[in-house]
């Protein structure tokens, strides 16, 4: 069984610069980590391929160093990566992103199962996932929260609706993004780290995407486009009193009632 698993390198903090003229997020040089929902997909994959043999791949895009969140899912127990990178794929939306993805995956191999986070930490969309499936023309099943096994050439999933959980079988090829806490992510291992070290991470770039129409790529493929990013504004006012019983209860009471909390 042939498994992708989808990463993403997202910000490591809300620190974040943002460029002012295109509204995206500067990400050469702040400090990153792998998103945090990628890592239960990633550990969805590795229990797969202990149940039922296989390959664990992983895929990223984004700029160069993008390749140490490959590394850490080598570490993890992943057995190939690839990292499609290119200055044209800068500044993608959901559409554009979810494109690029799709072209990287068709140059990377077939797969019975691509995996996904159900979202990422700096985007919050969820929609990424489900458009590369639209890409590759195969089924989707998002918001997974547990992975029943599988059958043949089917998987089996539980799917959280609204109101109720749908159980699914889910013939191959298919993707499928799953909730945080679906399972227990495993440590890096320090010895896999060290076997993995000088493992090849396969970088794609534009010339070896299918589709090689630049406007179908970053800012110029994105139907959206970003107006503007800000930090929220906080109205956080702390007053400290040191006064008896009585009169802070007085004070808080009237305090209460000025903000009309109280009726």
């Amino acid at each position: 069984m042939e498994i992708l698993v989808c990463i993403k390198q997202v910000p490591g903090s809300n620190k974040v610069e943002v460029d002012p003229v295109t509204g995206v997020l500067k990400r050469n040089g702040a400090d990153s980590k792998m998103n945090p929902y990628d890592l239960y997909a990633l550990e969805c994959g590795l229990k797969l391929r202990e149940q039922y043999g296989g390959r664990v791949s992983v895929i990223t895009m984004g700029p160069p160093q993008a390749q140490a969140i490959i590394k850490e899912a080598y570490a993890m127990g992943a057995d190939a990566g690839a990292i499609v990178s290119d200055r044209a794929f800068g500044g993608a939306d959901v559409l554009a992103t979810a494109h690029t993805l799709a072209q990287g995956i068709k140059k990377f191999g077939k797969f019975d199962i691509i995996l996904c986070g159900l979202q990422t930490t700096d985007g919050d969309t969820a929609q990424v996932g489900p458009e590369v499936s639209e890409q590759l023309d195969i089924p989707c099943v998002c918001n997974v929260k547990e992975i029943k096994g599988v059958e043949g050439d089917n998987i089996l999933v539980d799917m959280e609706m609204a109101q109720d959980i749908e159980h699914l079988k889910v013939s191959f090829p298919c993707l499928i993004t799953v909730q945080k806490d679906i399972v227990q992510p495993r440590l890096p291992s320090y010895l896999k780290k060290k076997d993995t070290e000088n493992r090849e991470i396969v970088m794609y770039t534009l010339k070896d995407m299918e589709d090689q129409n630049k406007n179908n790529y970053g800012l110029n493929g994105s139907a959206t486009q970003v107006q503007r990013i800000f930090p929220p504004t906080s109205d956080k006012v702390q007053v400290t009193w040191d006064d008896p019983a009585d009169v802070l209860a007085e004070k808080i009471y009237s305090t209460i009632k000025s903000r009309k909390l109280l009726g």
